[in-house]
């Protein structure tokens, strides 16, 4: 049980309305917002004897956002994780400020912990092609082993996440020259469909036993309903265990192979920012290191003198 006031209990739920209403945020983005702001809340509301209003909110000490973040670090949360959850802090806090006239400064200027970003994880691009090939062969049934093909296909041939894949609906069937997919956030994006992958979806579609109709799933499961995501990550985990291929090999690493292959290709940085959706160039230019790194793992093996 929380022990934040009504009062501020309402502004958290309003807040949320609002980024999803106003600024498009995700649901889940939403939840995993209000989840971390609820947090603070609660130790605030321990760490200072009692619920606070909101204009105590805009305007505590640095002392206290630091004992939260103390706290939140000896709990066990990485550096990553805090960072996400003071920019929720952050986001509630000025928009509190917007309401309450107070002053901020010491909240908003507050930094977040230093830490290391994850670099993709991509496959090669014989392994890329290799792990669609072996969850085909995995299907108990041949429109199974199409329609996983198809899947994956689109995940490394469109750069799609698989929320974008699996919310294709009938209406995508047959594929076009171009797919216009709505991915975070609600933001718009054009899509260049490949022939192969043209080819896959039609393959499926010609297979799959039940009827495709414009306003239902593309993409079914066994009985006819939604394919669940959960599905497709079980076939390429079976697969990597054949393939030898570790276990970053899910079905986002296909969309990451997808950039890296494009960028290693030649492909132009913002060209592939408009092509996976991403909001900023810095989420993109994460694959300019996943190259370089690539390119001197190439030149110690294949230098003469390394």
């Amino acid at each position: 049980m929380t022990a934040i006031s009504p009062q501020v209990r309402e502004a958290l739920a309003t807040w949320g309305q609002q980024l999803s209403a106003i600024h498009g945020a995700a649901r889940n983005t939403v939840i995993a917002y209000q989840r971390d702001v609820t947090g603070y809340l609660d130790f605030l509301a321990i760490h200072r004897g009692g619920t606070e209003g909101l204009g105590h909110l805009a305007s505590l000490p640095q002392t206290d956002l630091r004992a939260w973040m103390a706290h939140e670090r000896a709990r066990g949360l990485s550096a990553r994780s805090l960072a996400r959850s003071l920019s929720s802090v952050k986001s509630f806090t000025a928009w509190v400020v917007d309401r309450a006239g107070a002053d901020a400064t010491t909240v908003l200027s507050a930094r977040a912990p230093r830490f290391k970003r994850k670099l993709p994880r991509p496959l090669s691009v014989q392994g890329a092609q290799d792990m669609i090939d072996t969850v085909a062969d995995q299907g108990a049934e041949g429109w199974i082993s199409a329609r996983d093909r198809a899947v994956l296909t689109l995940l490394y041939g469109c750069g799609l996440r698989i929320s974008e894949a699996l919310g294709l609906t009938g209406a995508a069937h047959p594929l076009p020259d171009v797919l216009r997919i709505t991915g975070k956030g609600g933001k718009t994006r054009l899509v260049p469909v490949l022939p192969v992958a043209r080819a896959a979806v039609a393959d499926y579609a010609r297979q799959c036993p039940y009827d495709l109709s414009p306003d239902a799933p593309l993409f079914r499961g066994v009985r006819g309903g939604a394919l669940n995501p959960r599905l497709i990550a079980l076939v390429m985990e079976k697969a990597r265990m054949q393939l030898g291929l570790p276990a970053t090999a899910t079905p986002h690493a296909m969309r990451h192979s997808f950039a890296t292959h494009l960028l290693s290709a030649g492909g132009d940085l913002r060209a592939i920012q408009e092509l996976l959706g991403h909001a900023s160039l810095s989420t993109t230019q994460a694959y300019t290191a996943v190259d370089a790194a690539r390119l001197m793992e190439v030149y110690e093996k294949a230098h003469p003198r390394a």
